[in-house]
């Protein structure tokens, strides 16, 4: 890995060998003077402005973290987000029930994109049999806001027959309430965990550790409530570097588990497959309060994300926690998918879920839940 001593090395020597290559073409004493000085302030003005362009940062942390938590940076994992839509009307649909749902008024038809690497993958749906099988034994935590909780109906909806999918929706949508259920066909426990805030995250992976008791699926997101009631962009960053430095803490090469076995009346060392639950993209025009309006903007949204990116809690930055590309996917599934726009038809939601199947299926080669 790249840090700060390596890149001071390679510098001293572009400062050192540089200007004695350029002596050895005869130029002279002063000329060679002025460029190696030249030299040596340019790179030390970048090597310190650095830290101030993001997207320089962004690269310099990825090369130090070096994937540190997925070195297969051209494998069908860093691929499974790469949804593409195909929204058009919805002739099924009366003119009474437009009225009621303008959303109801269009067929929202997804699938993975068919070129290139993303086909090889062969990614597929899967149906109820395999989802359960996937699923067999496993136990599901999923912790957020109220996305997290259409996370949780769309899961629901693959494993469950409509009936019981039915009878559970009025306890699952209880506000601002915890929900669990056993899914006693296939073992699955699951367990939503209403967590608005980041810190509530933090909490809860505490809690796993305090506990030594971990889920074997962990699907986390935070931040429309943070950037409603606190919207400072600072603190939501601040706090996803102290969710990322506990979430870290879990994986069995930390010193809390050990890498030798499992630690005294704990679980296996094996690590939890880490999710995170990205945000939407928000339509500011359809938010249905002045306050979301106001302060839910475009700008602050993007100051959100940047926050998100730089706190290297995403696998793809350098972190542990692989991301479902929520934002993508409500954005290129548009305005037709949403009534209040930030909360989407739930075939985004839908898509979310079999593209967290499919990483389980490589991450686990259909092992999930077994002991």
């Amino acid at each position: 890995m790249f840090g700060g001593v390596q890149l001071g090395v390679v510098a001293a020597c572009i400062v050192l060998f540089v200007p004695m290559g350029m002596a050895g073409w005869h130029l002279s004493r002063n000329k060679m003077l002025f460029f190696s000085g030249a030299l040596f302030i340019t790179l030390a003005i970048g090597v310190h402005l650095t830290p101030y362009f993001p997207s320089v940062s962004d690269f310099v942390s990825s090369v130090q973290s070096v994937v540190v938590f997925d070195n297969r940076e051209d494998s069908c994992i860093n691929l499974v987000n790469e949804i593409v839509w195909d929204v058009k009307p919805n002739d099924s649909v009366s003119l009474s029930d437009d009225t009621k749902n303008g959303s109801l008024s269009y067929e929202k038809i997804w699938d993975w994109s068919k070129v290139g690497k993303i086909k090889a993958c062969e990614f597929q749906r899967l149906d109820k049999s395999d989802a359960s099988d996937l699923l067999n034994g496993s136990w599901v935590v999923v912790a957020g806001d109220s996305q997290a909780r259409l996370i949780v109906q769309s899961l629901l909806s693959l494993v469950l027959d409509s009936e019981r999918m039915e009878s559970v929706k009025g306890d699952l949508f209880k506000r601002h309430t915890d929900y669990q259920i056993v899914v006693d066909d296939i073992g699955l426990k699951l367990d939503f965990v209403w967590a608005p805030y980041v810190v509530n995250l933090t909490d809860l992976v505490s809690g796993f550790k305090h506990n030594r008791s971990y889920p074997d699926v962990l699907i986390m997101g935070a931040g429309l409530w943070h950037m409603l009631h606190v919207t400072n962009a600072s603190d939501y960053g601040f706090d996803l570097q102290s969710l990322r430095s506990s979430v870290v803490s879990l994986l069995p090469f930390s010193p809390e588990l050990g890498t030798d076995g499992p630690v005294t009346g704990s679980v296996s060392v094996r690590s939890p497959h880490l999710f995170w639950l990205g945000m939407p993209m928000l339509i500011n025009g359809m938010l249905n309060t002045e306050a979301k309006r106001e302060r839910m903007s475009d700008e602050m949204w993007h100051a959100y994300d940047r926050a998100l990116r730089n706190s290297r809690l995403l696998r793809r930055y350098g972190g542990p926690l692989l991301l479902l590309d929520i934002q993508s996917m409500s954005w290129n599934c548009g305005p037709r998918c949403t009534l209040d726009g930030m909360h989407y038809d739930l075939a985004v939601y839908e898509a979310a879920i079999h593209i967290l199947l499919n990483a389980l299926l490589i991450e686990s080669h259909q092992k999930l839940g077994s002991k």
